[in-house]
């Protein structure tokens, strides 16, 4: 793919003709060409050419593309050492806000994906040609990125003279900042979006060499499936991270790279993480519906996604109904570790008249793919520390399958397989006695992500969670510079801090465990269920988004997922007691402590969801409690609040 349709110098392109430059364009456009967008190159063209006239120094470069989305920018200037990002809305009579964000993505896209961009003065332009003259402001913020500047087709020329007598940078080559590395690390719901059309996980994906890249997870995949066809073997493989590694976006990958009707493979993404589906799958046909110019039907389009990620329980069901082999031959199971015990599957299978069932759900998906005759291959991808509801059986009920009924498969993973979050306290070697093993390195992705301002964050959250002081507060002291983490007992505050940091298009939401019933005075409601696809993928108009901060998510409908910024509501469902947490629930008038372990594991878990989904930084919110209220005395938050203090977190 071409960076750039056009670049020169700025004294060359002033001095060439319209048609020449856009013959330079179009020489590089990949779709067809349009009357309607010929002009609107033609009237750029013009209108930058007058701008820049007498400007002595500097570059352009137009119809730039931001590899990660497709999305090309109109035209980048580099003037006085300063990156100017210009968005034109031909005709535009008024500055409308999404254009706005439009542009401030394009900037902060750049700034921390784009490699020479990351200490550049960024500085974003929207020209409404039409429009009238506004009066501006140049704000820049702390990472360098400017607010958004406005102008129309008269006043660009003084507008661009005003900025280059504000604003100085550093002289940079213009030819490396075209060709310079690009390494993003998108949401989940773009990356979906990504590979729907067509897109490498390579393009979409970081690429420096601090952590196992998803590319070469992938390929160790790839080659295990390569292998696992030409020896007619069964395979089955434990792709683990750390929160937010990516480890959904590799299973994505692989199934549409995979799906290859004709050449018997037929790879399909399958998780019981009802929220995640549904958002993805909604992601994928609004997009296309945008993208077809709403020439594609909406109900079609829903269809089309549903192919591509679908629901495990469905996949179950229909595995029931015979005894045939499925159509797949390689399926990837989202959030393995969520999978059902034998109790929990015999409890499910009895409502449904199947009384004598006797076999977890690990282990029945797995006969499933053993019906092929030849070969197959499950890819599980697994969080260690996730199991977040009752009957969850996490990793070990996946190798006491294997071990006990599936000996003959062939079993990949990474050594940190052994830690405890995955094996929950049973000696690995244990657990794989019989089985044929291999360890792979690149199986497991260490670095988060999501939080691509720090990736130390999901080491954080377990020290936290584990009450490691030490560690914790030297972790805090690591991240905290780029990845904010603050503490509040006002939720107003709290409110207007997301607020303020989101920029451009950048998604603000608020959080809490499912058992944070207490809050409820607050007017943070966990019990009122959200409709996931409108929190997640709605704008800052719809009140039902994650933008109007009435609706909370829950653990439960944002794992898997993520927002940039987050308002974590820290209930006394988890307190700390005698210097470590203690888990309570809420029942009728009064809070009960629990005894059992695995729900005093799930409910630490929960948080650890909870306190992982933030992209970008994170605001904990914990009450002050009411001294009249024997539901919510202060001791129950205070002791929580002054941990937290004691780590080092700032309070605002």
């Amino acid at each position: 793919m071409q960076r750039a349709y056009y670049t020169e110098e700025i004294r060359k392109f002033c001095k060439s003709s319209p048609n020449e430059i856009l013959g330079e364009i179009v020489r590089y456009n990949e779709f067809a060409l349009e009357l309607k967008q010929r002009n609107t190159w033609l009237s750029e063209i013009v209108i930058l050419q007058k701008a820049l006239f007498g400007f002595c120094d500097g570059s352009i470069a137009l119809e730039y593309t931001v590899p990660r989305i497709g999305k090309r920018i109109d035209a980048v200037l580099s003037l006085g050492g300063v990156i100017c990002l210009i968005e034109f809305k031909i005709g535009e009579t008024v500055y409308l806000k999404h254009s706005e964000e439009q542009v401030v993505d394009y900037a902060l896209d750049l700034k921390y994906f784009h490699k020479e961009s990351h200490f550049r003065k960024i500085l974003p332009i929207l020209v409404c040609t039409e429009a009238p003259d506004h009066i501006n402001e140049i704000t820049e913020d702390e990472d360098s990125v400017y607010s958004v500047v406005r102008a129309n087709k008269k006043n660009l020329q003084a507008i661009l003279k005003w900025i280059t007598s504000e604003v100085k940078g550093e002289p940079f080559s213009f030819l490396d900042w075209i060709n310079s590395q690009y390494m993003p690390t998108p949401t989940i719901i773009e990356a979906a979006q990504a590979l729907y059309r067509g897109h490498d996980v390579r393009e979409i994906s970081r690429s420096d060499s601090e952590a196992y890249n998803l590319s070469l997870t992938s390929d160790a995949i790839n080659r295990i499936i390569d292998q696992s066809k030409a020896k007619g073997e069964k395979s089955i493989c434990f792709i683990t991270g750390v929160p937010g590694a990516g480890k959904t976006l590799a299973g994505l990958n692989i199934a549409s790279t995979r799906h290859n009707f004709n050449e018997n493979e037929h790879a399909v993404f399958l998780s019981g993480n009802g929220p995640l589906v549904f958002v993805l799958r909604e992601a994928l046909a609004r997009d296309e519906y945008e993208r077809s110019g709403h020439t594609v039907r909406k109900g079609v389009a829903k269809k089309k996604a549903s192919a591509f990620i679908q629901n495990v329980h469905h996949f179950r069901d229909d595995a029931l109904k015979s005894n045939t082999a499925p159509i797949e031959r390689v399926t990837v199971f989202d959030e393995a570790q969520r999978a059902w015990t034998k109790h929990q599957t015999a409890k499910f299978m009895a409502e449904r008249g199947r009384h004598h069932w006797d076999m977890s759900e690990p282990e029945f998906l797995i006969s499933v793919m053993d019906r092929h005759k030849d070969w197959a291959v499950i890819i599980c991808l697994v969080g260690g520390g996730q199991e977040i509801n009752t009957g969850e059986a996490g990793l070990p009920e996946w190798f006491s399958a294997l071990r006990t009924k599936f000996s003959h498969w062939k079993v990949y993973m990474s050594k940190q397989i052994s830690e405890d979050e995955y094996v929950r306290g049973v000696p690995l070697d244990e657990q794989l006695k019989g089985m044929q093993s291999q360890s792979l390195e690149k199986l497991h992705l260490a670095v988060s992500l999501r939080s691509f301002r720090s990736e130390r964050v999901s080491a954080f959250i377990k020290a936290l969670l584990d009450v490691d002081v030490g560690v914790a507060q030297q972790l805090y002291s690591e991240i905290a510079p780029s990845y904010p983490i603050l503490l509040t007992r006002d939720l107003q505050t709290a409110q207007n801090w997301v607020r303020s940091k989101a920029r451009g298009s950048e998604r603000y939401g608020i959080v809490a465990s499912s058992g944070a019933r207490r809050l409820q005075s607050h007017g943070i409601w966990v019990q009122c269920k959200i409709k996931t696809e409108d929190w997640f993928l709605n704008g800052k108009n719809d009140v039902r988004s994650s933008f109007f901060l009435e609706d909370t998510a829950t653990e439960f409908d944002i794992q898997g997922l993520e927002i940039d910024w987050t308002i974590v509501a820290w209930d006394a469902d988890y307190r700390i007691e005698n210097d470590t947490f203690a888990p309570y629930s809420f029942l009728g008038t009064s809070w009960r402590k629990i005894n059992k372990a695995d729900n005093r594991l799930y409910l630490k878990n929960a948080y650890r969801v909870l306190l992982t989904r933030a992209r970008q930084g994170m605001v904990i919110f914990i009450p002050q409690g009411n001294g009249d209220d024997i539901t919510r005395k202060p001791i129950f938050y205070d002791s929580t609040y002054e941990y937290l203090r004691n780590l080092g977190i700032t309070e605002i």
